[in-house]
C-alpha cells in the first residue's frame, strides 16, 4: 500500500475577511514519489498553498501532516519551514555572488567533506551544471539560475521539493529539458515533487496527480488525462485546454441538440469534414501552430475553434463541414 508522505487536512489561510483570498478548507493528501501539481490562474492561492504547507504561513484553520506529524508554523519554530521539505521559489534564494559548487556544498555539513564533494558533484551531473561549477550567479541566465536553485535543495537528501512556479523564467526549449530531468530525479531518488503553475502543460506533461485551484478552493483533483477528458467545471476545461464554451441558443444555432445551459468542447473534438451540408461553417481565420493550424470558425453568427492536422487543407474563406463528435453538458 502507497504511504501518504504529506496529508492537508480542512486548511484555511485568508488574507482578508472581506474578500476572498489565500485558500479555503482544502483537503487532499500526497503519496511518496509522486510528482504533483497545483494548477490555477494567478491569484487563485497557489503559492499560498504551497507556502503553508512547507510552514512558511500560518494557517488559519486545518492543519498539515508530514508523514502522520504536524507540520509546524512560522510562530512555532525559531527557522520557519520543515527540515525534510525544501522550497525554491521564484527569486531562486542563492547566493548570487558565490560561485554554482559553493551555493550547492553549502546545503552540507563539512563533517564529512569527501562525501559532501562527491554528493555536489553528483547532483551538478543530474541537472546538467558541471560545466558551470565555477561560475558566479550574477554570470548565468535565468534557466541556469533556476538549475542551481533545484540542485541546491536536492542535495542533502530532500524528501519533498517544492516549486512554486518553476518554470515562469525558463525559455520553451530549456522548459522541456528541465521537466524531463525533473521527471527523471523523481524516478531515481523517489523524492516528491509538488508544485504550482500558472500554465497547465506543465501540470499534464509531469504530474501524476492535478489539483485544480479556483478562487482558493480545490475544485477538483486526480490524474491529468482524467481530469482534462472529465472536467467538472468549465473553468478546468477553459484553464486545461482552451475549451470552447456556447451557451443553449449557440449551440441550437450549430444544429447541437442539447438541454443544457452550456455545452464545452475542446478544438481537437471538433471534426472537420469535406461533405457538403447544411452545417457548414466558414473558415474566418487560421493560425499555424507548427505541426498543426488551429482554425476559428463561424456559423451562424457563432464562432468555434477547431484543429487541422494537415497544413493547408481548408484556407482562410474555404467552407467545411464541423462535426462536434463529443461535448460536455453544464
Amino acid at each position: 500500500m502507497d504511504e501518504n508522505i504529506i496529508s492537508v487536512r480542512a486548511l484555511t489561510k485568508q488574507y482578508q475577511t472581506s474578500q476572498a483570498s489565500g485558500i479555503n478548507d482544502i483537503s487532499f493528501d500526497i503519496v511518496s514519489g509522486q510528482i504533483v501539481a497545483i494548477i490555477g490562474e494567478s491569484g487563485s492561492g497557489k503559492s499560498t498553498l504551497l507556502k503553508t504547507m512547507f510552514g512558511l504561513l500560518k494557517a488559519d484553520s486545518g492543519e498539515v501532516l508530514y508523514r502522520g506529524n504536524r507540520v509546524l508554523g512560522p510562530d512555532e519554530q525559531l527557522i520557519p519551514g520543515h527540515k525534510e521539505m525544501k522550497i525554491v521559489t521564484q527569486d531562486f534564494s542563492l547566493n548570487i555572488y558565490a560561485k554554482v559548487y559553493d551555493n550547492i556544498a553549502s546545503m552540507l555539513s563539512n563533517t564529512d567533506v569527501k562525501s559532501k564533494q562527491e554528493k555536489t558533484i553528483a547532483m551538478m551531473e543530474h541537472l546538467h551544471i558541471s560545466h558551470l561549477s565555477q561560475k558566479k550567479i550574477t554570470e548565468l541566465s535565468g534557466g541556469e539560475q533556476q538549475r542551481v536553485a533545484i540542485a541546491r535543495a536536492l542535495v542533502s537528501d530532500t524528501q519533498v521539493l517544492l516549486l512554486d512556479e518553476p518554470f515562469s523564467q525558463v525559455d520553451a526549449l530549456l522548459k522541456n529539458q528541465l521537466r524531463a530531468d525533473i521527471k527523471r530525479i523523481v524516478a531515481d531518488t523517489g523524492v516528491t515533487v509538488i508544485m504550482v503553475s500558472h500554465d497547465p502543460a506543465d501540470g499534464l506533461f509531469l504530474a501524476d496527480k492535478l489539483l485544480l485551484i479556483q478562487d482558493g478552493k480545490l475544485i477538483q483533483i486526480g490524474k491529468p488525462e482524467y481530469i482534462y477528458n472529465n472536467p467538472e467545471h468549465i473553468y478546468t476545461a477553459r484553464l486545461l485546454g482552451n475549451a470552447v464554451v456556447l451557451n443553449h441558443q449557440q449551440a441550437l444555432d450549430l444544429g447541437i441538440h442539447t438541454k443544457a445551459e452550456t455545452i464545452v468542447f475542446y478544438p481537437e473534438w471538433a471534426e472537420l469534414k469535406n461533405a457538403w451540408n447544411s452545417k457548414r461553417f466558414a473558415v474566418k481565420d487560421v493560425y499555424y501552430k507548427g505541426f498543426y493550424e488551429e482554425l476559428l470558425l463561424e456559423r451562424n453568427g457563432v464562432l468555434i475553434r477547431a484543429i487541422q492536422l494537415n497544413s493547408g487543407t481548408h484556407k482562410k474563406n474555404d467552407h467545411v463541414q464541423v462535426n462536434i463528435g463529443r461535448f460536455l453538458e453544464f
